[in-house]
């Protein structure tokens, strides 16, 4: 992973973050849109990509080599995290690194990536994300939590709790979901006194009212996000089976833990994740799926846990033999990430068959395409470049506080349909202030001229007025 992050594969949302660091280090008070020329907020405005972003103005580092260091911290917080909290679980020596093993080749024979999601070839995608960075705090937030609840912690030691919940909530609203479920597990199992409870109260209260304060953008109005969000996520509950099929292991680790203790924190975490899944796909809200790590985290907390917690040494044995033999095949589902630490011609061609290769990206456009410029491109290269500091017509991503997007998504389609006339794509080209058009050749006409051409046949045309 350390090799990873510093190839730093560029596929997914890498552009959304890139964007929004380059946004914060021009302006940390005011940033706009990240992707589009609008003075809208954002939810990606998070207190971590704040941090980036002061970083970046403060030393001159480019935005990919601020989002190396977000991914060292991140991957150091998550590994650490793990550590901490599986500690709270078990004090078997061999139980962080069977935790650490099991969350991430515990999976399924079919490869999935998903930002939030610890499969190691998702992790090397997303090791620079905000998601990483919350999950890692996560872990560590439930270890406190857990050594809070089964002490009197002092108040101090709750409202700190309270501060890193809403932080968690404010970085990555879907991990913060996460965090949440796994704390009210945890406090469940607990089943702590009044005392404690009260120091409960107080600690959700200041959450609550950071996640009012924060002022880039209305936390509690996410709540009410549109339809494309549920779009996008439908996918999440598709092919369960060959996605997610290993994790059962964990669903049994977890009934044999029930059966030893109905308090389990591990089983309410995972009742409670598995619940808020299901209800998201029964009611059509599947963006609820994003709660989906709810439910695997603790299957795979629980498979790993069995090796060293069950009772008789043969059992021991023979689960240990079975979770070998699972995550064997699920290291071998995930075998196409050695490509992002080696490159695709190191690799045998029986790995080199499941390497899948990253976004080549857009640098070859920065010559010419300066900081602010407007861009008219479809969506793929819309999610990438706002990554060098340019503006698309139509931002990349489904943008819940952008009135407009619509009109905007609509514009562009407009302007690359085939039967469009000149005149409609310069007034489309006025309207929103576009320099610049990334397409395919053969676009040239009234008002473009060709400045260069790129990967896969695209170009890069001068709007010329």
């Amino acid at each position: 992973m350390l090799v990873v992050i510093v190839r730093l594969p560029w596929a997914g949302d890498l552009g959304m973050h890139a964007a929004t660091v380059q946004r914060l280090s021009h302006n940390l008070f005011h940033p706009g849109n990240p992707l589009v020329d609008a003075d809208t907020p954002s939810p990606y405005y998070s207190p971590w990509m704040l941090v980036l972003g002061a970083l970046a103005k403060v030393t001159g580092l480019s935005v990919f080599v601020v989002l190396r260091i977000a991914a060292l911290v991140g991957l150091t917080l998550l590994a650490t995290g793990v550590w901490r909290y599986v500690r709270t679980l078990s004090a078997h020596r061999a139980a962080p690194a069977l935790a650490l093993l099991s969350l991430l080749f515990l999976w399924g024979p079919l490869l999935f990536n998903w930002s939030g999601f610890l499969g190691l070839n998702s992790l090397a995608l997303t090791v620079s994300y905000p998601s990483v960075f919350a999950l890692g705090l996560t872990f560590h937030f439930w270890a406190w939590l857990t050594r809070a609840v089964r002490a009197e912690a002092p108040w101090g030691r709750w409202l700190w709790l309270g501060a890193l919940w809403a932080l968690v909530l404010l970085c990555h609203q879907f991990t913060g979901v996460v965090a949440s479920l796994g704390a009210l597990a945890t406090v469940i199992a607990a089943r702590p006194p009044r005392p404690a409870l009260l120091r409960l109260g107080a600690a959700l209260a200041l959450g609550l009212l950071l996640l009012g304060l924060w002022p880039y953008y209305d936390f509690f109005s996410l709540f009410s996000a549109g339809a494309d969000l549920e779009a996008i996520h439908k996918p999440l509950y598709e092919d369960l089976a060959a996605r997610f099929g290993l994790v059962l292991l964990g669903v049994a680790a977890l009934a044999l833990r029930f059966r030893r203790d109905r308090w389990d924190p591990l089983v309410l975490f995972f009742v409670l994740g598995a619940l808020v899944f299901a209800a998201g796909g029964l009611s059509g809200h599947y963006s609820w799926g994003r709660a989906l790590p709810a439910a695997l985290i603790p299957a795979q907390l629980a498979a790993a846990l069995e090796v060293v917690s069950a009772g008789r040494r043969a059992v021991r044995v023979c689960w240990a033999c079975v979770l070998g033999a699972a995550l064997v095949v699920g290291a071998w589902t995930q075998v196409g990430t050695l490509g992002y630490a080696t490159g695709r011609a190191a690799l045998p061609s029986v790995v080199a068959s499941k390497y899948r290769t990253p976004w080549v990206g857009y640098h070859w456009i920065t010559p010419w395409v300066k900081y602010g410029d407007v861009v008219m491109a479809r969506t793929s290269p819309a999610r990438q470049i706002p990554a060098y500091g340019a503006y698309t017509v139509a931002p990349g991503y489904p943008d819940v506080f952008l009135a407009d997007a619509a009109r905007r998504e609509a514009a562009v389609e407009r302007y690359f349909a085939a039967g469009t006339s000149s005149s409609d794509r310069a007034r489309i080209l006025r309207e929103y202030g576009v320099k610049w058009v990334v397409g395919p050749g053969g676009l040239a006409g009234p008002g473009l001229r060709k400045v260069t051409g790129g990967p896969a046949g695209q170009v890069l045309y001068r709007v010329v007025r």
